[in-house]
């Protein structure tokens, strides 16, 4: 897969389908571009070209830990950067959980470059904040406080990075713990700022600002409730929102599996308001 250097980091992206319309996906979490493939293999089927990518310090992409804005705000303005230097701009832009997040912020942060937002299991409230900001930053901040840059580097996480890329570990192990830590701390206090707002990451005037047309698939699970997803649905001026599982799972996580399943209908639903929106 290509390699591109955005904002001096190498991003690994791949390009799905070769004609229709430009889609850029996000996966949720911080998983690389295969938690994200099926989806926009999907939609490429329909008639789209899609951009799929691993975000910095996700998949095979580069690992840099710095930057005084959110984690969420820097990787928005890396996937503007990307789909500029494709020159594929305007864009439909979404993604799932995390990729939900980084879609919304990249509507407000670039609002002339998007053409509509596609987002599933959206994220918002205090359970949903807390749990997060623990699993994306505080468990690596314990890490460091306890064992340095090596400890950090043996966690799973950052194995699979230095795995997928080698010169990952240098770049980890160049850093002090006392830097490792105060970037860390200062993503998760973005995290934990959000835990009452509508979706972590953005105010209710802010989401209202947003004049595109948004196609929300609610999620199902105490990270990715239902509520939150139709409250997103209210807020946005042009939105549509359809809920594919009125199923709750009383946990962090419903099974995966279940969205899989659902990839053709979903890349159905997204099609439908691509084509909506660029024939009007």
């Amino acid at each position: 897969m290509p390699i591109a250097k955005i904002r001096g980091v190498n991003i690994n992206y791949k390009i799905l389908g070769d004609r229709g319309p430009w889609v850029a996906l996000s996966p949720g979490g911080r998983r690389d571009i295969s938690g994200i493939e099926l989806q926009a293999q999907a939609v490429a089927d329909l008639g789209h070209r899609v951009v799929i990518f691993d975000r910095r310090n996700c998949g095979a992409s580069e690992v840099v830990i710095d930057g005084n804005e959110s984690e969420y705000e820097i990787w928005a303005d890396d996937i503007h950067e990307l789909l500029s230097q494709l020159g594929v701009l305007p864009a439909f832009v979404g993604g799932s959980s995390s990729g939900c997040r980084t879609a919304l912020l990249f509507a407000l942060r670039h609002p002339e470059s998007v053409s509509g937002l596609l987002l599933w299991r959206v994220t918002g409230g205090r359970f949903a904040c807390e749990r997060l900001a623990q699993e994306y930053y505080g468990q690596y901040i314990e890490a460091a406080q306890q064992g340095g840059m090596a400890a950090v580097c043996q966690m799973e996480h950052w194995q699979e990075r230095i795995k997928a890329r080698p010169e990952n570990r240098q770049a980890l192990m160049k850093m002090t713990p006392e830097r490792f830590i105060g970037v860390m701390s200062h993503w998760r206090e973005y995290f934990l700022k959000g835990a009452d707002l509508p979706v972590i990451g953005a105010t209710e005037n802010e989401l209202k600002s947003i004049k595109v047309p948004a196609c929300i698939i609610p999620g199902n699970d105490n990270t990715h409730g239902r509520q939150t997803g139709e409250n997103l649905g209210r807020l946005l001026q042009k939105s549509e929102v359809h809920v594919l599982f009125p199923k709750h799972y009383d946990e962090a996580l419903g099974p995966r599996e279940e969205w899989d399943e659902k990839a053709g209908e979903m890349a159905a639903l997204f099609a439908g308001l691509i084509k909506r929106s660029t024939t009007i």
